[in-house]
């Protein structure tokens, strides 16, 4: 039986809800461009949040691959493939 997953760690949850919101906010801009409420939330997030999340992106960033990948691969239920054939 597999290990249960570790749960996000605060960077990945940080970037994990961006990412959302910022998707959510791209498809509302796609969809009623001028709606001046989204901007107030783009801006709103670019303003308050996006420093904090930036931060966190380059704090995975930096991380080793070999240790992103047994990341992902714990995520995301299988091993990623690599160059050479290693898992």
């Amino acid at each position: 039986m597999p290990s249960p997953k570790k749960p996000l760690d605060a960077h990945e949850a940080r970037v994990t809800r961006a990412q959302r919101r910022l998707i959510a906010l791209g498809a509302a801009l796609v969809k009623t461009p001028f709606d001046t409420a989204t901007h107030d939330q783009l801006r709103h997030f670019l303003t308050h949040d996006a420093d904090e999340v930036l931060t966190s992106l380059r704090t995975l960033e930096d991380r080793p691959e070999a240790e992103l990948r047994a990341r992902i691969a714990e995520l995301a239920g299988h091993h990623l493939w690599t160059p050479g054939g290693a898992a």
